[in-house]
């Protein structure tokens, strides 16, 4: 049997994923003795402002096929909308900190996902320079030692957002969608912070869509993986870290009895060249998810 090498990056988006998600998945995580990269928002949890987006009619069938209100709970849907969101770092800064300790890979997501999912595309160098201090500072503070990635909320991210994160020093980032690790180009410049597409679809993007069910879901997502290529999944602690756990577990079973070997993403940019391509990255779009995406451009 073919192993098959993938990065596991688990995006925590909110206070109840990083309260409740998290410590289920770093659970089950140990049973399968797998390590992955955890992408923490630190900010204030907004989230429930999405549902002005409900009047946008691709926002609203999302919500609809993917069953958002049992999925992620009403507490999430709601949250920010009534009162101000809680800061997450400071709520659930012990769970942060037991991620560190179990040895999984720490980055940063986000200051406010709710923000920067909404307004990056329209935000000044130093409303997102003080974004990414904010939460880079924050999250370093809570697990006590430096934070070399990053990965952007909802695959958003700009040349702006680029050239700031060159400033703080990340070893990678994960910000976009694509095929292969590159360096990024901006107005003619190659980067020097290597960039790790996801390359797989997400459990809301699936979800619902040409007949796939909770039932064919992990069977589908597994027919994806390819040997001698990049595979990067996406799971949410939102998600599989709660309603979806089950399903989830179920899928590392699966994944192991066809020889897939998950590794946070520090290991698969590990030996990357110094000198391999670069490509830009561009707007697109992806069936199963609403607006805009960053994406992986021609290698030039």
């Amino acid at each position: 049997m073919c192993s098959v090498k993938a990065g596991l990056r688990i995006d925590v988006d909110t206070l109840r994923g990083t309260r409740l998600g998290v410590p289920t998945l770093l659970d089950v995580l140990k049973r399968h003795e797998i390590k992955a990269t955890f992408f923490f928002s630190v900010g204030p949890d907004n989230m429930g402002r999405h549902l002005r987006r409900l009047l946008k009619p691709a926002f609203f069938v999302k919500m609809m096929r993917s069953k958002a209100a049992s999925l992620y709970g009403w507490d999430i849907l709601l949250r920010g909308t009534l009162w101000p969101g809680p800061n997450i770092g400071r709520s659930c800064d012990y769970v942060i900190r037991s991620a560190a300790e179990f040895g999984h890979e720490i980055g940063l997501h986000a200051w406010d996902h709710h923000r920067w999912q909404i307004h990056v595309g329209t935000m000044s160098n130093t409303t997102i320079r003080s974004e990414l201090t904010k939460g880079k500072e924050t999250l370093e503070e809570i697990i006590g030692r430096p934070v070399t990635c990053s990965a952007v909320p909802g695959w958003r991210c700009t040349d702006t957002v680029l050239a700031e994160k060159e400033r703080l020093g990340f070893a990678y980032n994960s910000d976009c969608r694509g095929n292969s690790i590159f360096y990024p180009l901006v107005s003619g410049t190659r980067l020097s912070q290597p960039q790790i597409p996801a390359t797989l679809p997400t459990y809301d993007e699936l979800i619902g869509e040409n007949g796939i069910n909770d039932n064919t879901y992990n069977e589908h997502l597994l027919s994806l993986f390819r040997p001698n290529q990049l595979n990067v999944l996406t799971i949410h602690a939102e998600a599989e870290g709660i309603s979806c756990l089950p399903l989830f577990e179920d899928f590392l079973i699966n994944a192991r009895a066809r020889g897939v070997i998950f590794l946070p993403l520090k290991d698969v940019v590990s030996g990357f060249p110094p000198l391999a391509k670069t490509a830009q990255i561009v707007r697109c779009q992806i069936p199963g998810r609403e607006g805009w995406l960053s994406c992986q451009g021609h290698f030039t």
